[in-house]
């Protein structure tokens, strides 16, 4: 089995916000990867107007995944559900999709489906550059409270985002045709635990951890031993 880890939204370096957890499912054999995301400007275009946007990053994700036939799981993080949802549609190897306080939409939603006519307030959105990302000063106390001291590394690896990806509806729906499980974290400050809730009703399992928006990070024993257990 290997495990694919797509990243949340306006971050960049996914193997880095996976490590943890990924250096102990290597002791069971089991290898993982963390494809980027073009939108998030981690495939040599810059994000913006014009810049890469979802199609991008399920292509990209998807290319990852048709390069093996080895069992996957693909672990969905916060945004990385809506480029799962479309990714992971018809490719044979994947075997279960595990979502992680992440949006999980129907054909023909998008991020825009599930937000406010504002933008959440720890968001910055510049409209001229068409982009968006995660103001730097709410990173610590909203994302990673529980984990206080990665704060810095992972301050390094915020991103800007094209603003495109809000709009952009998914064509397909994988968790419909796929083995789910969703982890709800329980203390997440960002995607608030109801939210979470709302969206676990559509997967096939769900499983709660204390944990804030991270728990890859926070609590890596706990994600991989779910990941371990998996059934095969």
């Amino acid at each position: 089995m290997r495990v694919v880890f797509v990243h949340g939204a306006c971050v960049r370096d996914g193997s880095w916000w996976w490590h943890r957890t990924a250096a102990l499912l290597d002791r069971h054999g089991i290898t993982s990867v963390a494809p980027g995301l073009p939108s998030c400007g981690e495939g040599g275009a810059s994000a913006g107007h014009d810049g890469p946007g979802l199609t991008a990053d399920v292509a990209a994700v998807r290319e990852v995944l048709q390069d093996s036939d080895e069992p996957t799981v693909v672990v969905a993080h916060s945004y990385g559900g809506i480029v799962t949802a479309e990714a992971a549609a018809g490719v044979p190897s994947v075997r279960h999709l595990v979502l992680v306080s992440s949006y999980l939409p129907e054909v023909g939603e998008s991020l825009s489906s599930f937000s406010s006519s504002e933008p959440a307030p720890f968001l910055d959105v510049d409209v001229e550059s068409g982009t968006l990302g995660v103001r730097p000063d709410f990173l610590p106390g909203r994302f990673l409270q529980d984990c206080p001291e990665v704060a810095g590394d992972a301050g390094d690896r915020l991103a800007r985002q094209s603003l495109s990806i809000v709009g952009q509806p998914v064509t397909a729906a994988a968790w419909q045709h796929v083995p789910s499980t969703y982890l709800v974290c329980a203390q997440d400050r960002g995607t608030p635990a109801s939210a979470q809730r709302d969206f676990a009703r559509r997967a096939g399992t769900v499983v709660e951890l204390d944990a804030g928006h991270h728990p890859f990070l926070s609590q890596p024993q706990a994600v991989a031993d779910l990941l371990v257990g998996l059934p095969s």
